[in-house]
């Protein structure tokens, strides 16, 4: 089995489940490719619903963002509320507002030992220039009956123990958990519920045939399938043509201190909820496993380097707590979160029986979760409806080229789709 990365959430995780590779030939109703957040949770509603799902990944459950990301449990998509309901519908800002709720449900549920706690989010500003958006955000949601309210200079100071912020809001139906713990747990109910789930097991090929799918796995195996759910995100590869080509996997970057002493756990986020500022390349930071205080952002393109890419998380760090200059940093980790031109996760059924999900846009967690309940539901019963229009595969015109234009070219568009809409 191929070993986790390196960082806090694996130094703290507990024991992954037994996911042997998958040899020889096997047969399923439905096919899940990938073993992350959407992967597991699809194949959990699945198989509570009398399917027989096989898992598959190329390295085990939670190798990917699922294992890597904050921890942050966030409801919402990136548009709000009202401009969802133009858009999308009632009904897609209805499910982006429950799935915080979902999340935290189904790990009561499954009594997934994760850290998972109710705790909020607070979106901090920097800038009192950007308060107005923030309270019309807030806003929205409160009129939608959400635990919502907004935060002076003096507030924030209060929850989050910094003094740096001009405002914010919080949403108190966010909270925390162990991103990893979380994605074994999901794995653990998953096969506790009939699901079998294969790590080092990776889709080469795709093939439709007259009796469903054909998966050709590893170098000795094969997987038949009805039905086929691709669930990788930004580790997406070239099983499918140009899905790959939808998105940008941009790198999140986190490091982790020394556990915090005393003094500074009674300041730093003593409600323990967790923060994330609203700047275009935001910033996100919380209280982790060890009572070590955690921050992320947008990292470089590539692998980033240890410590040179870290420093600007450090000094970002120091800026808003400098009381932690002279901690240590304990570790250093990087990831893949899926960019889209739109902001939007996108649901694909490019072939009959074939459905696809990717591009949280650093909102996985909840979304991915919750997205994943939602598909099981709808291939168990098609009736049921998925809460986000299908959507053709569409290529980003910069994919071909290096990341850093590629991500330039996505915010071009984005600008351009904002002002024309």
């Amino acid at each position: 089995m191929s070993e986790h990365v390196a960082s806090l959430w694996a130094a703290t995780a507990t024991p992954a489940p037994e996911t042997p590779p998958l040899i020889g030939e096997v047969s399923a109703d439905v096919a899940v490719i990938g073993a992350g957040f959407t992967g597991l949770s699809t194949a959990l509603r699945l198989a509570e619903g009398g399917a027989k799902v096989v898992v598959i990944d190329a390295y085990e459950p939670g190798f990917g963002a699922s294992g890597r990301n904050g921890g942050q449990v966030i409801p919402g998509l990136k548009y709000d509320p009202d401009t969802l309901d133009k858009l999308y519908g009632e009904a897609t800002t209805e499910f982006a507002g429950r799935t915080a709720d979902t999340t935290f449900a189904l790990i009561a549920k499954h009594g997934i030992a994760c850290d998972a706690a109710q705790h909020g989010w607070i979106q901090a500003s920097l800038k009192e220039s950007h308060l107005p958006l923030l309270r019309t955000r807030m806003e929205e949601w409160q009129r939608r009956g959400a635990p919502v309210d907004m935060l002076d200079a003096a507030g924030m100071a209060e929850k989050t123990g910094s003094e740096r912020f001009a405002g914010g809001w919080i949403d108190r139906r966010a909270g925390r958990l162990h991103p990893l713990n979380y994605a074994r747990g999901l794995a653990k109910a998953a096969i506790a519920a009939g699901v079998r789930v294969c790590g080092d097991s990776e889709a080469r090929s795709l093939t439709r045939t007259e009796s469903g799918w054909m998966i050709a796995v590893g170098s000795r195996g094969k997987l038949r399938a009805n039905e086929v759910v691709v669930a990788t995100n930004g580790y997406t590869g070239s099983l499918w043509p140009k899905l790959k080509a939808t998105v940008v996997p941009a790198t999140s970057i986190q490091i982790a201190t020394r556990p915090l002493p005393e003094d500074l756990l009674a300041k730093i986020l003593p409600e323990r909820s967790v923060v994330s500022d609203s700047r275009r390349i935001a910033n996100y930071f919380r209280i982790g496993p060890e009572n070590r205080f955690m921050i992320g952002g947008r990292g470089p393109f590539g692998a980033p380097e240890v410590p040179g890419h870290y420093r600007r998380l450090i000094a970002a760090m120091h800026t808003l707590y400098p009381q932690t200059r002279e901690l240590a940093i304990d570790y250093f980790w990087a990831g893949r979160v899926a960019m889209t031109r739109d902001h939007l996760p996108h649901v694909h059924q490019p072939a009959p029986n074939l459905t696809m999900a990717l591009g949280y846009n650093g909102r996985g967690v909840g979304l991915a979760t919750s997205l994943g309940q939602a598909i099981g539901a709808h291939l168990l019963d098609r009736s049921a409806p998925l809460p986000l229009k299908l959507t053709d595969i569409t290529p980003l015109p910069a994919h071909g080229l290096h990341p850093i234009y590629a991500t330039a070219m996505i915010n071009y568009y984005r600008l351009r789709d904002f002002f024309e809409k």
